[in-house]
């Protein structure tokens, strides 16, 4: 028995990186996995593989997270497929930098849309399920830039900002159903795109970090795995960094 054996487990943007290793550490501890990105290609069958290898049920979902009605949508067929949902994950992100000068509109609105908006868009869907089932954990991906913000990134510190506010929001108006929602704030994580960054830059981001290492994306599955499972059961409306006390 796992720590979410018999559980469904809702993992939005998940085909690689950070979610990916969120829907794997789920998979690992029992619970079963729907996930969703904007394509379920490549990336996404080879990461259906590896959760099914866990011996759990698993399906990728082609959705645009960002989109109201195809975020109800997936989650009808979600229920469909597993029957409840127990766990989501508002993973769904990206970035688009630049300072705040030369930031166009289209920049600011995307980065609002795909990380903000997708998540009320899956809490508002899955509400109504958790409801009905008087239990749920709801975990959204913050930043550390959310908390401290960044120069540079006003669009992706305001997103994850709002991130924060919205599940501080959800634990007071759904706890009393039974709900928990909670938040990670990761600094800064090794995933395809920072591996890509010069040494020079990751030595710099090191000199910050008190553990003098970036983290990995199963230290913030560990978490979310936390936020998931009953060993949190009285944990609300709570913000975990994962930083290495870069910004504690």
């Amino acid at each position: 028995m796992g720590l979410l054996t018999g559980k469904v487990a809702v993992v939005t943007g998940a085909a690689r990186g950070i979610g990916k290793a969120i829907a794997l550490q789920f998979a690992k501890e029992g619970a079963d996995v729907a996930f969703t990105d904007l394509a379920i290609d490549e990336n996404g069958k080879k990461t259906e593989e590896e959760i099914a290898a866990c011996g759990v049920k698993v399906k990728g979902y082609a959705s645009n997270a960002a989109n109201f009605e195809d975020a109800h949508k997936v989650v009808e067929e979600i229920m469909k497929d597993f029957g409840r949902i127990d766990i989501l994950v508002n993973n769904a992100g990206i970035t688009r930098d630049g300072l705040m000068m030369r930031m166009s509109e289209q920049q600011w609105d995307s980065v609002l849309t795909v990380n903000l908006k997708s998540a009320f868009n899956f809490i508002h869907a899955v509400t109504p399920i958790m409801v009905r089932q008087r239990s749920g954990s709801i975990i959204n991906m913050a930043s550390v830039v959310g908390v401290s913000g960044n120069a540079g990134q006003c669009n992706y510190s305001a997103s994850k900002a709002g991130m924060i506010g919205l599940a501080k929001s959800i634990a007071k108006e759904l706890g009393p159903r039974g709900i928990r929602a909670n938040a990670i704030a990761p600094g800064f994580i090794m995933t395809d795109m920072t591996a890509a960054l010069p040494e020079e830059v990751k030595a710099k981001w090191y000199e910050q970090i008190p553990l003098r290492r970036g983290g990995t994306p199963e230290d913030v599955a560990k978490t979310a795995l936390f936020l998931a499972s009953d060993l949190s059961s009285y944990v609300s409306g709570q913000v975990i960094h994962v930083c290495g006390a870069m910004n504690c």
